[in-house]
């Protein structure tokens, strides 16, 4: 006995020396990109220049210690040069005006409007996680587990994800890779923050104008305000079940664990006298999220942090995956719809289109990471019917709401309107 509590002390020693090792090896908490063939990003005059090769991050390189531990991740991705637009906020779309600063923990964002009121939002592609590292981690000097994981988002994840939804007849941003440099527009308040950064410029989801391709919109909303228009004009407004169902099944084949109710907007489209809430999801960071290594496959075990879902070719832990969110607005929806959703994403997510939707990457990322995500995409996607049952179930399971929806706190709510969307 006395042998077996020395191996477990020797192993716990050997591991805890592993770990401060990988986590020392990167001390940096952010990095905002890295040019290539420049001594520093602040020489360059960017005004003389209609594109830039640049690197997302180079805080992810790690050792072999680091790659064991904390996993491979999409770390090559991170770090290999691509190239992309720079903008001028003054003459993108004829100039846009700053109107608020956005962002949840991990992302900063701003939001613009151009001249004919369309709303859209420049989303860090390089994230700041400080807000997530617990006090104890920092005491313990272990904050860059936190600040790694990040290497298991890929950086250009967002852009595929909006191809493949065009192929799935899902509703997207529409997000694009760009260089912002710092510039008059940004003046003193944001240059610091977010000049010469990559950002993703999308539509927004809420928006006083229509920007998506559908007729007879009036406006797009977020979750909270339908909420308020549902109480306000009770059966007179609706949303589509079944393009909700199939955006959330589409979650699944792509592995985007993180689906809360402020990720998600709502275009009201009039239809014979009411309104339907068709979904838009929005926010891609973890989609095809990746949890390597030693320490990530411990954090996404069900039993520590049941909602870090890895990109694997099997759901193995479908509770995870339902949110609050699904329960509030899909408890009252059949299973049929959800299996005959499943069968329509079998049918127009074609081998060839996934193949396909990975154009929309440069060459150097596609080499790196496409065969991969193209392999477990199809084997989500064949099983998918399977994965709508299981969903359906878990959403049954769990039954409507007993606290509000994120984001939906300081809304008076019914008591019916506040336990799932149709209750009322």
């Amino acid at each position: 006995m006395k042998k077996v509590l020395l191996v477990v002390a020797l192993l716990f020693v050997v591991f805890i020396a592993f770990l401060y090792w990988s986590v020392k090896s990167t001390p940096e908490t952010t990095t905002y990109g890295k040019v290539i063939h420049n001594d520093t990003i602040e020489s360059i005059d960017f005004k003389s220049h209609d594109s830039i090769v640049i690197a997302a991050s180079t805080l992810y390189t790690g050792d072999p210690v680091k790659r064991v531990m904390q996993g491979e991740q999409y770390r090559k991705a991170w770090e290999t040069p691509i190239k992309v637009p720079v903008v001028y906020l003054d003459t993108l779309f004829g100039g846009v005006t700053i109107t608020k600063e956005g962002g949840g923990k991990q992302t900063h964002s701003l939001k613009l409007e151009c001249k004919n009121n369309i709303q859209y939002t420049l989303r860090s592609i390089n994230k700041d996680p400080e807000a997530l590292i617990p006090d104890l981690l920092k005491a313990l000097s272990l904050e860059n587990i936190v600040v790694d994981g990040i290497s298991a988002q890929h950086p250009y994840g967002a852009i595929l994800v909006a191809e493949l939804a065009k192929y799935a007849n899902v509703l997207s941003t529409h997000p694009k890779v760009v260089f912002i440099p710092k510039q008059e527009t940004l003046g003193d308040t944001y240059n610091e923050k977010y000049g010469n950064r990559l950002f993703l410029l999308e539509y927004e989801t809420e928006s006083e104008t229509n920007w998506t391709a559908l007729k007879d919109v009036q406006s797009i909303v977020e979750t909270d305000d339908l909420q308020e228009l549902k109480q306000e004009l009770k059966d007179s407004v609706f949303i589509d079940e079944r393009q909700l169902v199939r955006a959330r099944l589409f979650d699944l084949i792509i592995g985007d664990w993180d689906r809360h109710a402020k990720q998600w907007g709502w275009v009201l489209q009039k239809e014979n006298g009411k309104l339907k809430a068709i979904p838009i999801p929005g926010d891609r960071d973890n989609a095809f999220f990746k949890a390597e290594g030693l320490i990530p496959s411990l954090l996404s075990n069900e039993n520590i942090v049941p909602r870090l879902r890895p990109f694997q070719e099997q759901i193995k832990y479908m509770p995870g995956l339902v949110y609050p969110f699904d329960r509030y607005f899909l408890l009252q929806t059949p299973e049929s719809v959800f299996i005959e959703e499943a069968k329509a994403l079998q049918n127009v997510l074609t081998d060839n289109q996934i193949e396909a939707a990975f154009s929309v990457w440069p060459k150097a990322i596609s080499d790196l990471d496409q065969s991969e995500i193209k392999d477990i995409v199809i084997k989500r996607r064949n099983a998918i019917v399977d994965y709508a049952i299981a969903f359906k179930k878990e959403i049954d399971n769990k039954g409507g709401l007993t606290a509000p929806l994120k984001g939906s706190e300081d809304i008076q709510l019914s008591e019916a309107l506040q336990r799932c969307f149709s209750c009322e």
